[in-house]
């Protein structure tokens, strides 16, 4: 009886520990891009705040990968975020003040999910178009 227990144990441990069948693809990084709107990034505790007090942002910042320098040209919010997603400087994305950005060009969300990953918004788009 005590062979056919450790016996049974032993598969379970096995079983459990193996990898999924036809499982051959190797796991990605979930991505969270926190974009805040008028928001310097000493207010975050991951960053330095010693005011006010965020710790699950922090907790992403520890376990995860966390930006300490970007810029954008612009001081607006709809062309800042544009050349955020973009890469490009506001006059090159077509967003240089409250226009209507053009999701067919290349941008981040669009990167990502030619890459196989689902994406989605949550909260402010405000880019005067559905989010792609």
């Amino acid at each position: 009886m005590l062979k056919r227990c450790l016996l049974l144990a032993a598969i379970v441990a096995v079983w459990n520990g193996a990898p999924g069948f036809g499982d051959d693809k190797p796991a990605r990084p979930n991505i969270l891009y926190i974009m805040s709107d008028d928001h310097a990034a000493h207010a975050i505790s991951a960053y330095g705040s010693k005011i006010n007090r965020t710790p699950n942002i922090d907790r992403l910042a520890k376990e995860g990968m966390r930006f300490t320098n970007c810029f954008v040209t612009n001081s607006i919010c709809t062309p800042s975020r544009a050349a955020i997603l973009t890469g490009k400087y506001a006059h090159i994305n077509g967003v240089p003040v409250f226009n209507r950005f053009d999701g067919s060009q290349p941008h981040l969300a669009r990167h990502l999910q030619q890459s196989g990953y689902h994406t989605a918004v949550i909260g402010k788009w405000h880019l005067g178009s559905e989010p792609t």
